[in-house]
């Protein structure tokens, strides 16, 4: 459900030797804390336009679309994704997304009921530091280079991502962060669209949003 991605975790009580351990208390199912921490459109200012995304349970991102774009060094075109994916569960319950869009920016913001593995986030970032990228062997590379970004926030990791085609430049922003046994993942992307009142800018939005989903699951 992210990134390729994801999914909830159950765990079965321990019976041993016919005794069992008794938990007082009541069970939360992830899916409804979940439900409980996802920013809404209420949490926007008017203008921007906030659309919540229902996937079929257990369903990875990108079903159906296009294959990741080859790379040297191998695998840097989909890295982050194959790091979610790696550790991810999947079913009802593990994650939640959204996109919030203003003229500027558009972003995709799913929030997980599980920790990312932040170490392979980051050693991912340091392998394709420099790489390229190529619709197919045959056509010319595209140079990309990611660059780690420094935030308010000291346990997230975010990352620009920058393309250069035909003399110019386009950056797209990644974020990932845990907070208090779950986890925010983003992307953001450079998005005109004169059609929305409110103005985003990157990476300044892209941050305001990502810190406001952290936070509220640190509220929760």
């Amino acid at each position: 459900m992210i990134a390729r991605l994801l999914v909830p975790a159950m765990l079965i009580a321990l019976i041993h030797s016919g005794c069992a351990h008794v938990v007082t208390g009541t069970a939360t199912w992830p899916g409804a804390r979940l439900e409980a921490v996802l920013l809404t459109s209420a949490d926007f200012a008017p203008g921007v336009r906030y659309d919540r995304i229902v996937e079929r349970p257990g369903e990875p991102d990108g079903t159906g679309g296009p294959p990741a774009m080859l790379s040297t060094p191998q695998g840097c075109s989909d890295g982050f994704t194959r790091v979610i994916a790696a550790t991810a569960e999947r079913g009802p319950g593990s994650a939640a997304k959204y996109t919030v869009s203003y003229d500027g920016v558009r972003m995709l913001v799913t929030v997980l009921s599980r920790p990312l593995d932040l170490d392979a986030i980051a050693a991912t970032a340091q392998r394709c530091a420099h790489y390229e990228t190529f619709f197919d062997r045959s056509s010319p590379g595209i140079p990309m280079t990611t660059t780690g970004l420094t935030t308010e926030r000291p346990g997230a990791l975010v990352f620009e991502q920058t393309m250069q085609l035909s003399g110019e430049r386009t950056s797209v922003y990644s974020s990932f962060e845990n907070v208090d046994g779950m986890a925010v993942f983003a992307v953001g992307f450079p998005t005109p669209d004169p059609a929305i009142t409110a103005k985003g800018t990157l990476p300044q939005t892209f941050l305001h949003v990502t810190g406001k989903q952290a936070a509220r699951i640190g509220q929760r």
